[in-house]
């Protein structure tokens, strides 16, 4: 059930975010839920290798355990991820905004010759 809200919220944040920069919606909400099952992976391999290396007792049957370990890898890359392209985006648009004034600009100069 956990999960199953954390899919729900994180595609809802990606989904708004891809509205707000006139991005394709659908398929940023669904990067975005990649993105947290991605972290989700990385986060099981971390905890692998690092209970083979340090001798760390885990018990790795208990997919409870498991859910709990893997969680905050996986809210971390999504947030990470979402703030890369919201970061991205907004210098992005930004720019868009300098050209598009640069263009009228330069329509005004011509309308006047």
């Amino acid at each position: 059930m956990l999960g199953i809200l954390l899919i729900i919220f994180i595609g809802k944040y990606f989904y708004e975010l891809a509205q707000d920069y006139y991005k394709h919606r659908w398929l940023y909400a669904i990067l975005g839920i990649v993105s947290y099952y991605f972290g989700t992976l990385i986060g099981g391999f971390i905890v692998a290798i690092g209970s083979d290396l340090f001798a760390w007792n885990i018990n790795f049957e208990n997919t409870l355990t498991l859910t709990f370990i893997a969680i905050p890898f996986g809210i971390l890359f999504a947030v990470a991820f979402y703030f890369l392209l919201k970061r991205n985006w907004s210098n992005s648009s930004v720019l868009e905004v300098k050209d598009e004034i640069q263009d009228i600009g330069s329509n005004i100069d011509t309308e006047k010759k």
